[in-house]
């Protein structure tokens, strides 16, 4: 496989990649060009690169910005901004995993700590969703807590045994 194929396929499979992490197919084959680029892009070079709108670069440059994943540098004697990606791994998993916490964890567990506070005695049915959601909350929460403890670790000892286990 030539170094060109190689680099479509994997920007390809990132995005697809994307939609399971909670992005845009866009936004997740943006962050691959810019993770595998060997030197920062211009907001052009990826309209380019992606056959994608100055507007849909943007916007998607922005969110990625956002996560923390991808930020603007800029290079002496040039009007252009120049994007890079979060180099380091561990620390792009980290982000990733915070942010996914932030948008999608933490507000199923406002809804479930609102939805299991029903009066559990008025019927059978109300005492079993009420005992079911409690003790959903309480998983999702232990496992958020168990996902802020990874993050948290510097030297990320956590993820790399759980990668080990895995491999």
């Amino acid at each position: 496989m030539k170094f060109t194929e190689a680099k479509s396929k994997f920007i390809q499979t990132w995005g697809a990649l994307g939609s399971q992490w909670g992005i845009n197919k866009t936004m997740a084959q943006i962050h691959a060009l810019l993770m595998i680029s060997p030197e920062p892009l211009s907001m052009e070079d990826i309209m380019e690169e992606l056959q994608i709108s100055r507007g849909n670069t943007s916007m998607n440059l922005r969110a990625l910005m956002d996560w923390g994943i991808v930020f603007k540098e800029y290079k002496p004697g040039e009007r252009k901004e120049f994007f890079t990606a979060e180099g380091n791994i561990d620390e792009l998993a980290r982000k990733i995993a915070k942010e996914r916490s932030r948008r999608e964890i933490k507000p199923t567990l406002r809804v479930l700590q609102d939805i299991s506070a029903i009066d559990g005695s008025e019927s059978s049915k109300a005492a079993h969703f009420k005992a079911k959601t409690e003790e959903l909350y309480d998983f999702v929460s232990r496992a958020d807590n168990m996902l802020e403890k990874i993050i948290d670790q510097k030297e990320n000892w956590i993820t790399k045994t759980i990668m080990k286990l895995m491999g």
